[in-house]
């Protein structure tokens, strides 16, 4: 099992202090939403949603080149540096397979669940050149991930989005037959319950000073927080799909956002016949996190798969 120390990546764009000056700049919305710390410093209001997502269009306009980015309201609006984070990751997993140690250009990579912020994509395909198919169940969601698509002319001949219409399915009729990617890649729901998504809420607006529960603070529908039996049940299963394409797909990922649900995913993986575990380690701030990958391929079939499609 391989691990890294955790912390930013080198890579990560969002290692040093928010420029705020400069973001206004792409996006003069965010300094509505800008107020000053006890110390006299100018920050962001995080405890305002709308705020956390002017800050989110400033980062992806400055840093990513996205000129049209929106959310519907009440879903789920990502951490940027933290989902760069994974990316980075990715990246150098990718090039640990590769012939020559260099990250692929040109990657095919599968996101299991866009979202309706389609984030993956948006930075992926900008810092690496990467292709996405991005898969999404919700209407509303998918709506909006073609909207940021479309409205982003750069983005249309490498992001597709594919409607998941199998509400019990993940992997399954997304991979068509045929198609091969280098990664897949997954935030899974993390929460168990209805309930247990709404504690968590309450935490964080404890976290940010806040007493009364007004709506979740970073927005997230059903399917984005909680799901039966939370991330161990929903990340099993996709291991048990994956087996079905293990010819089709290099690396499955998926992030893993509690420490304590490896070791029952570690049995799913062995129980699926996976060749090879790999556990990345990130850390935003306080916050640890971590995602895991695995194979169906070995050493020497990987090794065919990088000379046969990765580009450096």
């Amino acid at each position: 099992m391989n691990a890294q120390k955790p912390g930013l990546h080198p890579r990560n764009r969002h290692r040093s202090r928010y420029d705020l000056d400069a973001l206004c700049i792409d996006e003069p919305n965010l300094r509505d939403f800008i107020i000053a710390t006890p110390a006299g410093e100018p920050t962001v209001n995080f405890a305002d949603p709308e705020a956390v997502k002017a800050l989110n269009k400033a980062l992806l306009a400055h840093f990513y080149g996205v000129k049209h980015w929106d959310i519907p309201e009440g879903f789920l609006c990502p951490p940027v540096p933290g989902r760069a984070d994974y990316i980075h990751h990715l990246a150098d997993l990718l090039a640990e397979t590769s012939v020559d140690g260099t990250i692929p250009r040109q990657a095919s990579v599968l996101d299991i669940g866009t979202g309706a912020n389609c984030i993956y994509p948006l930075i992926g395909h900008h810092e690496y050149g990467w292709r996405f198919t991005g898969t999404e169940i919700g209407d509303a969601a998918f709506a909006s991930a073609q909207a940021i698509v479309t409205g982003n002319p750069g983005l249309t001949r490498a992001v597709r989005l594919r409607r998941q219409k199998d509400p019990a399915a993940i992997l399954n009729g997304m991979i068509h037959k045929n198609e091969q990617y280098d990664a897949t890649l997954c935030n899974p729901p993390f929460h168990d319950s209805a309930a247990a998504a709404q504690a968590g809420n309450d935490r964080k607006r404890r976290n940010l000073g806040q007493s009364e529960a007004s709506g979740l603070n970073f927005g997230g529908q059903q399917q984005e927080l909680w799901c039966e039996g939370g991330e161990v049940a929903f990340i099993s299963k996709m291991i048990a799909e994956s087996q079905a394409f293990g010819r089709q797909v290099l690396w499955f990922t998926s992030l893993v956002s509690r420490g304590e649900n490896l070791p029952p995913l570690y049995r799913a993986l062995t129980a699926a016949g996976a060749v090879k575990v790999v556990k990345k380690e990130m850390a935003q701030g306080q916050k640890q996190s971590r995602f895991i990958a695995w194979t169906f391929l070995d050493e020497a079939q990987r090794r065919r798969w990088a000379q046969t499609r990765f580009k450096a």
